[in-house]
């Protein structure tokens, strides 16, 4: 009997043989994984002449499986922040070990001849892929280059707008004609002086300019003084606020605001009566009548204090000497 010889490709084990790679099923599996593995060895193909360099991004990570060495391969090269598209697939069909790992697969799995050449790169065509990188490297930095200096020139733009705007603030106003002012020139100098003591620093041992004299002929300005009742104090001078004095008519003893205490309670009580049904037993009742102790009946001695037993026997005995005392009248 044959030994048992398991097919990676239909994922089943057969007892004849070699002469399973022979059939139609195991052609077919063949061919359709060939099939899904070489349009990634094509678009790999594609960047041997036009090597293409990216912005290194986590999706530059995934991988891809050789079907000839049974093994997962990374699809892009990537170094710091660069990626180079296809660079990991290229640089693994190049190897020699690949190249044995695919002469292996075509003998054992009976494969088309033919086929054999479009899953292996080249020594001289992975040397031209080295090259096509080198100028995709170059292209890259000088587009990265370009980018920097716009965003230079627009930061260059926003800051020169920005100084500008706060040049325009800080700048001193023109100073109005004296003539449109007013129609003294004294009272302009005056103005002025005023004006330009005002603007000096403080900390600059500069002679102080002369006081006006507000109350010079001439002058359109009014002094206002302070007004207030005399004898009075305000919260200025640490008087009491007017709305914190109690006054003698209004104080918390002479007058009770608000209704009592039991006059609440009342009203309160009607209206929880107002909410329970009006034909309910009872509701008539009038509470101020007064009633006896006695005017509950008798019912057998139940209101009576003791065991109900007692009371039983208690009315026994009343019955049987009511029974007697009739007996003895007739």
């Amino acid at each position: 009997m044959a030994p048992a010889h398991h097919c990676p490709l239909c994922r089943q084990t057969f007892f004849c043989g070699r002469g399973h790679v022979y059939s139609r099923k195991h052609q077919r599996q063949l061919r359709a994984a060939l099939e899904r593995l070489l349009p990634q060895v094509e678009a790999a193909r594609k960047a041997v002449r036009a090597a293409q360099v990216e912005r290194y991004v986590p999706e530059h990570d995934r991988c891809c499986w050789c079907l000839c060495c049974s093994c997962e391969v990374r699809k892009h090269l990537s170094h710091g922040n660069l990626t180079v598209l296809h660079g990991g697939l290229l640089e693994h069909l190049a190897s020699p070990e690949h190249k044995k790992a695919t002469n292996r697969f075509w003998w054992e799995n009976k494969a088309e001849v033919g086929m054999k050449d479009k899953f292996l790169i080249s020594p001289q065509d992975y040397a031209r892929f080295k090259k096509s990188m080198v100028r995709g490297l170059d292209s890259y930095e000088e587009k990265e280059d370009e980018v920097i200096k716009e965003m230079a020139a627009q930061i260059r733009e926003v800051e020169y707008s920005r100084q500008e705007m706060v040049r325009s603030v800080l700048e001193p106003q023109t100073m109005p004609d004296p003539e449109e002012g007013s129609s003294t020139p004294g009272s302009w100098k005056d103005k002025n002086r005023v004006s330009s003591s005002s603007q000096q620093p403080p900390d600059l041992d500069l002679p102080l300019a002369p006081e006006l004299d507000w109350m010079e002929t001439g002058q359109p300005l009014t002094f206002i003084d302070h007004q207030g009742i005399p004898g009075v104090g305000n919260i200025h001078s640490g008087a009491t606020p007017p709305w914190m004095v109690q006054d003698e008519e209004n104080s918390p003893g002479s007058q009770q605001i608000g209704p009592s205490i039991k006059l609440f309670i009342t009203v309160e009580e009607k209206e929880k009566l107002k909410k329970l049904p009006p034909d309910r037993v009872g509701a008539n009742f009038d509470h101020s009548s007064s009633t006896n102790a006695c005017w509950l009946p008798s019912f057998g001695r139940v209101w009576n204090n003791g065991r109900r037993w007692q009371s039983r026997h208690q009315f026994k005995t009343e019955a049987r000497n009511k029974q007697r005392s009739r007996k003895g009248k007739t």
